[in-house]
């Protein structure tokens, strides 16, 4: 495969690419690791592993305490394993396609990549905007309240987003 950093405006830019430019510069492992911590924290999750567990066949067959550590891991391993992982690989596809958060940072990072690639201007993700004009109505909202001698004092929890934390 040609270089990326030698590909000319007019070449067509594949999507290996894109994955290539990602993989070389350390994007995939940063989402990687994103993935996996906010797995971590899934607590859903962990709580329908444990039930799993707790459920299990294997610890809740007679005999069971009987059976060193690893005889049980193993045979815990068997059984759960399959739907286990299949869970967390919903939970990771959830993320992946979610359009607020961990999925539209991959899909801005990808567009901004090919963009870069192909030697086009990077779009101006419009994240800023609703921000905005939720400010504007904010203060609008605080100087009516002052006018009538209420006021209001709004938390606005405002999430980072992953270019502010670089």
């Amino acid at each position: 495969m040609a270089s990326s950093s030698s590909t000319s405006p007019a070449s067509v830019i594949t999507p290996e690419d894109v994955l290539e430019s990602l993989m070389n510069d350390g994007t995939i492992d940063s989402l990687r690791l994103k993935i996996i911590n906010q797995l971590k924290a899934n607590e859903e999750l962990k709580s329908t592993t444990i039930k799993m567990a707790e459920q299990s066949k294997v610890l809740n067959t007679p005999g069971a305490e009987k059976q060193t550590k690893r005889e049980l891991f193993d045979a815990l391993r068997q059984e759960l394993e399959a739907p286990v992982l299949e869970k967390a690989s919903k939970s990771v596809w959830e993320l992946i396609l979610d359009g607020d958060g961990l999925g539209k940072e991959i899909s801005e990072t990808v567009e901004r990549v090919f963009c870069r690639l192909s030697g086009r201007e990077a779009p101006l993700f419009v994240e800023a905007e609703p921000d905005r004009a939720k400010d504007e109505s904010r203060d609008k909202e605080k100087h009516a309240n002052a006018d009538n001698g209420t006021e209001e004092f709004h938390s606005a929890s405002k999430k980072r987003s992953f270019g502010d934390m670089n």
